[in-house]
């Protein structure tokens, strides 16, 4: 069951390309939002995406992030022709700084954002939507949503750090045929290549999406940083470095949340009234 919310946008940040909103569930709900161009990401969406995680992730009334689209599509990646024709002659500065407003947020604000993430892929996912998806710590789709990486049909490589995503999260067989193909599949095909956790009916995913955001939110935020963090970076690390690493993670989640930590031991420990793998312990 979800809890009937009262959306707001007091105070926040967003323009003509993002539509931002917080419920009562705690979940800051950021749309792309341009439905008559399939949500595709321009250069002043990127700017605005940009300023909306940066006001959310120091917002106390948002303890779980959803990324989704406007209408139809969740995103058709990027409008090429803002991104290419509109750029065309001018100086290599102005058009370095339009490719990395894009990777700022898409990548590197998103992929060590405080705050848990979840992209909510509602409709059409292609080309350059790609890397906002990876870089979501979860993803769940709808079963008739339709990603492609179509570049290929059109003469040029995927762009940005699409490729690099892919990696991030499919087999590499699977991940070099549709990048080599430039074939679309649906959700159900996206959760078996697990690029998404789970697909689900249309009319069950924004239920399913609070239901997780609500779990993510009834535990400790402190403890739920330090284990997203302490995963993304230490499979990265050499085994020792890891491990210095994620003690540190460790001993920061105790520091900011002792309370958290001596609830769980004594609900393990002493009244045995949490069993792990079958529950949380009662706050």
């Amino acid at each position: 069951m979800t809890t009937a919310t009262t959306p707001t946008t007091q105070g926040l940040p967003g323009g003509d390309t993002v539509r931002v909103e917080i419920d009562d569930n705690a979940i800051g709900w950021v749309y792309f939002n341009r439905p008559d161009k399939r949500n595709a990401m321009n250069p002043a969406l990127n700017v605005e995406m940009y300023d909306v995680l940066d006001a959310l992730e120091g917002d106390d009334r948002v303890k779980v992030v959803v990324l989704t689209g406007t209408g139809e599509a969740w995103s058709a990646g990027m409008d090429l022709k803002e991104y290419f024709r509109e750029t065309d002659g001018k100086p290599r500065w102005v058009q370095n700084r339009v490719r990395r407003q894009g990777t700022d947020w898409q990548h590197h604000k998103l992929i060590s954002y405080p705050k848990p993430t979840i992209a909510m892929v509602n409709g059409w996912c292609f080309g350059g939507a790609f890397v906002p998806l990876v870089s979501c710590d979860l993803a769940i789709a709808s079963v008739d949503a339709r990603f492609g990486l179509s570049e290929v049909n059109w003469g040029v490589t995927p762009g940005n750090l699409v490729t690099r995503a892919l990696a991030e999260v499919m087999p590499t067989r699977d991940a070099m045929y549709y990048i080599m193909t430039g074939e679309s599949f649906d959700g159900r095909k996206a959760e078996e290549l697990r690029l998404v956790n789970e697909a689900v009916p249309a009319d069950k995913l924004r239920e399913r999406t609070v239901e997780l955001a609500g779990k993510l939110s009834s535990l400790s935020q402190w403890v739920v940083r330090g284990t997203k963090m302490g995963f993304r970076h230490a499979r990265l690390m050499p085994w020792d470095v890891a491990e210095d690493f994620l003690y540190a993670k460790h001993d920061q989640a105790i520091l900011y949340d002792e309370q958290a930590r001596s609830k769980g031991m004594e609900g393990f420990l002493d009244d045995k009234t949490y069993r792990p793998g079958l529950g949380t312990y009662e706050s």
